[in-house]
């Protein structure tokens, strides 16, 4: 037999905690000293493990004592608590993307615009079967699949993080106008990407720019929201860079 000191050595658990589990009954002790000391044996110390193994998995002690003593059935709680878990983890990733939204709109606008981003959740939660419908009327299947590799404010791989850099950069050039040599090295950087990515498939770019200038087409379609002065700019900027480049050709 051992002593609960002792058991708090061997197990880590505390002499409060065992004491407590003995108050509601879900541990008792195996005997008592004469002086009222609690002793547990080899059968107490296994279900103290099966304790704290079940309460890793999130069960509760009132919920533990149920499934040790055979008052519910096993299969039920394993399954409760596999479907509690599986909710709490989308609300995770849910919550995953919104804090690396909020992370990438900062690299954006330089400070954080809850409003965008609360915009932002209902624009990716709202209706996806809808945005999809909306995206199929307008592209062909092999521009669908172009579609896949536009960047996405809300993950982090280092095609998005480039673009999400790269205008936030040109936001905070606006101000020396459209042709300035910093701007239109962005610019270059930009149609860098932009050939990587989708080659020379201009008719999709082109239906891709459309929906981009209207808010509300870039709404339908789940776009990432840029403002009507930002999109100007970057159309005047692209224009002096494209006409630079023909020339530069010739």
């Amino acid at each position: 037999m051992l002593s609960i000191k002792e058991v708090k050595k061997r197990t880590g658990v505390t002499v409060r905690t065992l004491r407590y589990y003995d108050q509601i009954g879900l541990l008792p002790p195996a005997d008592k000293t004469e002086g009222g000391h609690r002793l547990y044996g080899e059968k107490e110390l296994i279900k103290l493990q099966e304790i704290q193994f079940l309460k890793s998995l999130g069960f509760s002690l009132h919920e533990i004592k149920e499934m040790l003593s055979n008052e519910r059935d096993w299969e039920e709680c394993l399954q409760d608590q596999l479907d509690y878990v599986s909710n709490e983890k989308r609300k995770l990733e849910q919550m995953e993307v919104t804090l690396q939204g909020l992370l990438n709109g900062m690299s954006i606008d330089g400070h954080v615009d809850l409003l965008k981003v609360q915009h932002l959740i209902q624009l990716y939660t709202k209706d996806p079967r809808g945005r999809e419908v909306y995206r199929k009327q307008i592209f062909n299947e092999s521009e669908m699949e172009l579609l896949k590799l536009l960047p996405n404010v809300n993950r982090t791989d280092p095609d998005t993080l480039e673009w999400v850099s790269l205008l936030g950069q040109v936001k905070k050039n606006m101000n020396k106008g459209a042709a300035a040599p910093q701007v239109q090295k962005i610019i270059r950087r930009m149609f860098e990407k932009q050939e990587e990515s989708f080659g020379d498939n201009d008719e999709f770019l082109d239906k891709l720019w459309e929906i981009r200038k209207s808010p509300e087409k870039s709404q339908k379609a789940g776009f990432y929201p840029i403002e009507t002065e930002v999109l100007d700019f970057l159309e005047e900027a692209s224009h002096i860079y494209s006409k630079k480049r023909q020339g530069d050709s010739r």
